[in-house]
């Protein structure tokens, strides 16, 4: 019985979330490495004008992830698998020991300003419940259009996925699933098309910037965007970190590859719990938990205690 760390993508960012990790030595430490790194103080980046911007989201989520996964291991509370969602990537990663800290947050920041870059405005992603996919894609293949392009860009369960595109054909998509029975819809806080051909571009100069970079072969499975994969060398992990920003997240697939290696605890790094409420429901053998929700220390005990039981 293996316990899988679960890293949330954008999306999931609030207003203060730097500022609301534990008080802690080795948190002060992480947050410190970051700023030197990117040679700004990172602490002024979670205000909520700052997280209006793609770059700050996503330097924030992967500085508070890998800050407590520095916190959790400490406790010799330790993973035996990783997997993120989006930019999340970046904290499994490096969690797996395939990329350092410092080139994850250079990577991030880059990989952030190429997708504001490409779609400063006039785009973003919604969130569809209730519908199964095919059903979603014939109503999608009706409204996009190469001007108002719209596609599924993350499948999160069997019946939650997110779309991405132009705004006015987000909303005539949640227009037309309202009228067939979809259960909800809703934006979600991202201003740009992630996970679909619109991104192909940022997806190749990702590619070229990873070949300069040093990567390790994973100490721990980690499991993939992109092809939802169970991934064990740094070639394979390299290209789904570029290739993931342009095609579907398959998560509930990746997650349940987790499950088939032996995950039964999956553990949301700060500051998710959508990843911790995916896993109940498509887990119920398994046991989940948000470490915003538990707290660090309670985190760490249930990690060890499964430890011991396994």
């Amino acid at each position: 019985m293996g316990t899988a760390f679960l890293f949330p993508g954008q999306g999931s960012q609030y207003p203060g979330m730097l500022h609301d990790l534990p008080e802690h030595s080795i948190i002060e430490k992480t947050v410190q490495e970051a700023s030197d790194v990117l040679k700004q103080d990172v602490l002024l980046l979670d205000t909520s004008e700052q997280l209006k911007s793609t770059v700050a989201v996503q330097i924030c989520l992967l500085v508070s992830g890998v800050s407590i996964v520095r916190l959790l291991q400490e406790e010799s509370a330790h993973p035996d698998m990783a997997a993120g969602h989006s930019v999340g990537a970046f904290g499994a990663a490096v969690t797996a020991n395939v990329l350092s800290f410092q080139d994850a947050l250079a990577l991030v920041k880059r990989r952030g300003e190429l997708m504001e870059q490409a779609y400063p405005k006039g785009y973003g992603m919604g969130v569809v419940l209730g519908m199964q996919e095919k059903q979603l894609s014939n109503i999608l293949c009706q409204i996009h259009t190469p001007e108002n392009p719209v596609y599924i860009a993350n499948l999160n369960s069997s019946s939650q996925m997110t779309i991405a595109g132009e705004l006015s054909a987000l909303k005539k998509v949640f227009e037309a699933v309202k009228e067939v029975g979809a259960r909800k819809v809703h934006m979600l806080n991202v201003s740009v098309p992630s996970h679909c051909p619109l991104l192909k571009s940022v997806s190749g100069e990702l590619s070229k910037i990873l070949d300069e970079v040093s990567l390790k072969h994973p100490d721990i499975p980690y499991a993939g965007n992109r092809t939802a994969r169970p991934l064990r060398t740094k070639e394979a992990i390299k290209e789904d970190l570029a290739s993931s920003v342009s095609h579907p997240v398959r998560w509930h697939e990746a997650t349940t590859v987790l499950f088939e290696l032996g995950a039964r605890l999956y553990v949301e790094m700060i500051p998710g719990r959508v990843l911790t409420n995916l896993a109940k429901e498509a887990f119920p053998e398994a046991r989940a938990v948000s470490v915003s929700d538990s707290g660090w220390k309670t985190a760490s005990i249930l990690i060890k205690r499964h430890k011991e039981l396994s």
